[in-house]
């Protein structure tokens, strides 16, 4: 078979490998994107939609860590596990539990905040690039209290946020009822008045991929089977492509740890498996984003439909929808909008999780020639932007606009973590 060359070949055409084709495309690089599914048909298209610039905080913190056998046991709880992964699972979990203790989550979340800093105007002007500035709301985002003593306990949640640059606002529930005049009743709110949304993320990412196409990118639909350095460049192998590359991006989401492996990385990535319910209708019945927090999802109001998103279910690429976990979504939906009729359609689709909450981005710990860009958990299409111009500083040559040592590779070795250890 010939060997076809190119000069970058990104593996993944979700939200950050397109957005970094795009990038690297637009500044004149030859660039291939390898991906069985068409651009964009994962995660990137079923998420929230919400540039969640406020989302400083690490999934595991010493709350949540003080509570984590309920949440993991409780199959109706936010954060759950499926009982068979739970031997392939313990690993991560062990990791998790260890970057939730107090001084490992500080320094998580203060990670997570320097590449959130610029995340609302990196995406203004990425959608500016690429047509997409019709699909965005400036109208904030809203978290509920339903009760007192949820608003009294979520004090400590704002303080920690405003220290770490985010704007956000306490709001009574008077003001909650002028804002979002068809929810029910709550105690109070937080607004995140800075935050913008999507009214449709597939559509965005839809004219992503056109936009990176235009530019000159192209699309192999293939699945990778093999990663080889040679003296000539990275030699991938795939179903019916035989291609060599200068730089390989990894950037295949929850599917890149058996990549990561190719690339002689081993990377704790595991699998997060999010869900939503959507009903059509002709009138939003919200402005904005709203989390009830104790439910552990969003309210997202997006175009000719509301969307129910999240929760967190720990269990694996293989393992069929949990049908309780969409039982669960649509209960609570009812639950703030009690009027609603059966759901029109239901998604579940795989985000690439790390037990410290942070991407896995920058070079592979055995050469420059492949890197990495994957493991953004819940801020994935927050991040591609920023990640796409940190990948693209190390393509070309340039220092990249952050230190990236808590993002890289190679954090969780034995060295990082006696290091770690120690401090």
């Amino acid at each position: 078979m010939r060997v076809r060359t190119v000069e970058i070949a990104v593996i993944g055409a979700g939200v950050i490998g397109l957005a970094i084709a795009h990038r690297l495309a637009r500044a004149g690089h030859e660039v291939a994107v390898i991906d069985p599914a068409p651009p964009g048909s994962g995660a990137s298209y079923g998420n929230a939609g919400t540039i969640a610039d406020y989302a400083v905080l690490p999934v595991g913190t010493p709350d949540v860590l003080r509570r984590l056998p309920n949440l993991l046991f409780d199959r109706n709880s936010p954060l759950a596990i499926r009982q068979a992964a739970l031997p392939t699972l313990a690993p991560w979990l062990l990791r998790f539990a260890r970057q939730s203790l107090p001084g490992a989550a500080r320094r998580n979340a203060q990670a997570i905040a320097a590449l959130l800093a610029d995340a609302t105007p990196a995406w203004k002007t990425l959608a500016t690039e690429i047509g997409g500035t019709d699909l965005l709301r400036h109208e904030g985002c809203l978290y509920l209290y339903e009760t007192p003593a949820a608003l009294a306990a979520a004090k400590a949640d704002r303080e920690t946020r405003r220290r770490l640059g985010i704007s956000v606002e306490l709001i009574d529930a008077a003001t909650v009822a002028r804002m979002e005049p068809n929810l029910p009743p709550a105690a109070g709110g937080a607004f995140f008045p800075k935050a913008i949304f999507m009214t449709d993320p597939g559509r965005m990412v839809a004219r992503l991929a056109r936009a990176a196409q235009r530019a000159g990118a192209v699309h192999l639909p293939a699945t990778v089977t093999a990663l080889q350095r040679t003296v000539k460049g990275v030699q991938i192998a795939a179903n019916g492509l035989n291609l060599r590359a200068r730089h390989v991006v990894i950037a295949a989401g929850a599917h890149s740890r058996p990549l990561a492996r190719m690339a002689g990385d081993r990377v704790p990535l595991d699998t997060e498996r999010g869900y939503h319910v959507e009903w059509d209708m002709e009138a939003p019945l919200l402005t904005r984003p709203a989390s009830p927090t104790a439910r552990g999802f969003y309210l997202c109001p997006m175009t000719g439909r509301l969307r129910v998103a999240g929760t967190v279910e720990l269990g694996g690429l293989t393992a069929p929808p949990s049908p309780h976990r969409l039982v669960r979504l649509e209960e609570g939906a009812r639950a703030i909008f009690p009027d609603l009729p059966p759901p029109d359609r239901s998604w579940m689709g795989f985000r690439p999780s790390m037990p410290d909450s942070l991407p896995v981005i920058g070079p592979s710990v055995a050469g420059g020639d492949i890197l990495h860009a994957y493991g953004h958990g819940h801020i994935g299409l927050t991040l591609a932007p920023r990640t796409a111009r940190l990948i693209a500083a190390l393509i070309e040559g340039r220092e990249p606009d952050l230190p990236l040592g808590p993002y890289l590779p190679g954090r969780f070795s034995r060295q990082v973590e006696r290091g770690s250890s120690a401090r």
